[in-house]
């Protein structure tokens, strides 16, 4: 099959082809302006013009952005090859969370790549600015346990070297990369963030891989998602333990704390945070523990989640906001968002004084 450059090149015929049954017609809209800022996403309605029971009625076709700056980071950073190779490689490991995919195919190293997935249209997205209640937080950890405990201590094997590791040239790129557009991101955002903000983001700048190395050099690895919040992943209101997770493009191996900390840091608001947080990580833990992880006590997880709030949810925010097209409004609110929270969240966890280590 052809892989479309854009949405116009997905006709009828190359979606019979994609789903495996007879398309007639079909009607596009465009979904997640604002928030799919690597990719672009429609949703597909189909028509068969005859009754074909194992077919969906919709799905769900992701594109490469439209903006260049976009697809540039994507190719540099692996993040388009990632989540192909994911999806066809490694999803079916993973026992619940993750949507059902009917075809996936990349040009390997090109931003020429698509996706066609469930339509998850019946669960329930949380805009991330409004942020997500304690339950659905619950809900998600536990499910991001499951995740984490299908690969704890299996990803150093060789078999998965094609996931960038935390402390990789990946990380070593873009540490260079903070340090040139540290100035464009503080002129966008330094006035979003709390007191103490503007610090925790200048002393990260250029020391992403020292932070990295601390933690890796101590703790269990796994398969980690590095873009786990809120607006990738979908809600059952009819079931609350089901969570869905998508966008699998980020993924790398190290320690899981590097998502519990992006995902309470990034996706709460900063005061029910700190109101749940202690509960969240010991949900966390119990939930790796009923999934058979040993050796790793709630004493050391904590320490991990202190430190970890120093490493994704900073990194996102300043490569979002410092070196990409946020292309609307939604965009800009949803950065100084995330980039104020994960700056107070920081700042919570003794993260000015765990920065000086690295002076």
């Amino acid at each position: 099959m052809n892989i479309p450059h854009s949405i116009s090149e997905v006709t009828a015929d190359w979606l019979s082809e994609a789903l495996g049954a007879k398309v007639d017609h079909f009607q596009l809209e465009q979904i997640g302006q604002g928030v799919g800022i690597m990719g672009d996403i429609y949703r597909v309605t189909l028509d068969y013009g005859a009754d074909v029971a194992t077919a969906p009625a919709s799905a769900v076709v992701k594109l490469p952005s439209a903006y260049p700056e976009n697809r540039e980071q994507g190719v540099a950073l692996g993040m388009f090859d990632a989540e192909v190779r994911f999806y066809r490689e490694l999803a079916d490991q993973v026992t619940s969370g993750l949507p059902q995919i009917y075809h996936a195919d990349i040009r390997s190293g090109t931003a020429e790549f698509v996706i066609v997935m469930e339509d998850l249209a019946s669960l329930e997205m949380v805009d991330q600015v409004a942020g997500m209640q304690p339950a659905q937080a619950e809900a998600a950890v536990r499910v991001l346990a499951g995740v984490h405990a299908t690969w704890w201590n299996r990803v150093q094997d060789g078999g998965l070297d094609w996931i960038p590791s935390m402390v990789s040239d990946r990380i070593a790129h873009v540490d260079q990369l903070f340090t040139q557009i540290f100035p464009t991101f503080a002129e966008k955002f330094e006035s979003y963030l709390p007191p103490g903000g503007i610090d925790v983001y200048e002393g990260f700048t250029g020391r992403y891989l020292a932070i990295n190395t601390v933690i890796a050099g101590r703790s269990p690895w796994t398969l980690v998602h590095q873009d786990f919040r809120v607006e990738n992943m979908l809600f059952d209101t009819n079931d609350p333990d089901r969570v869905v997770v998508i966008d699998w493009q980020g993924i790398g191996r190290g320690p899981g704390a590097y998502d519990l900390a992006y995902l309470l840091g990034g996706s709460m608001d900063t005061a029910l945070r700190r109101q749940h947080e202690l509960h969240l990580v010991g949900a966390y833990h119990d939930a790796l523990m009923d999934a058979g992880v040993t050796g790793y006590s709630l004493e050391q997880l904590s320490e991990d989640y202190a430190h970890a709030h120093l490493m994704g949810g900073l990194a996102t925010s300043m490569i979002t906001g410092g070196a990409m097209d946020l292309s609307n409004e939604r965009g800009v609110n949803l950065i100084s968002t995330m980039a104020s929270r994960h700056a107070a969240a920081a700042l919570d966890h003794g993260g000015l004084e765990r920065l000086r280590a690295f002076a």
